[in-house]
């Protein structure tokens, strides 16, 4: 059996969180995002992931690894996972989050997720790309616009971005985006 190291914390979360982890080591990263998404399927949950198609690739490798038939939960939509740079194109406009695209891109995709009334968390990767792009303050203002959607639907969010991607100031932009997040995630 695989170990999932982030269960016990996964299965304290409440309803509205926001979490985040910033990580210096892809695997760990993955085992983060592997476990949050194995056992938001297991509790009958549906879980969004917007991920790079990189990140996706493993994960469908590490969830099928631990024996989840993935193809019944996509095709349930009870797992739904988006590419990240895609679903930043549809919400993007002048290299600025519209907030009324966002809102219909993410509803569609929370409607999609909580069919059949289930409950649903999220992971999102756009933040990360946006960052690492050098679109600043534009992750600040998606990382607001995720909080108040996060509030407003009770959805627990978590998000993730690689340490090598803070470059300038690294101590107080990683604070700075720590403190968006009501958790931080360690690795």
């Amino acid at each position: 059996m695989i170990e999932r190291p982030y269960t016990a914390f996964w299965g304290e979360m409440s309803a509205f969180e926001h979490f985040v982890q910033v990580y210096e080591k892809e695997s760990a990263f993955l085992d983060t995002l592997s476990s949050f998404v194995h056992d938001g399927l297991v509790k009958g949950e549906g879980v969004i992931a917007i991920v790079t198609l990189a990140h996706q690739h493993e994960l469908e490798r590490r969830l099928t690894a631990q024996n989840l038939d993935l193809s019944f939960y996509i095709d349930n939509e009870q797992l739904v996972l988006l590419d990240a740079q895609e679903t930043i194109g549809k919400f993007m406009v002048n290299d600025w989050p519209d907030e009324e695209k966002f809102q219909t891109v993410v509803t569609d995709t929370l409607r999609r997720a909580g069919a059949k009334g289930r409950k649903v968390r999220a992971f999102g990767e756009m933040v990360a790309l946006m960052w690492a792009q050098g679109q600043c303050a534009a992750t600040v203002r998606l990382e607001h616009l995720w909080t108040e959607l996060c509030r407003r639907e009770n959805l627990p969010l978590f998000c993730a971005y690689p340490k090598s991607g803070f470059t300038q100031d690294p101590q107080d932009s990683m604070a700075h985006l720590c403190s968006l997040h009501s958790k931080t995630v360690g690795e």
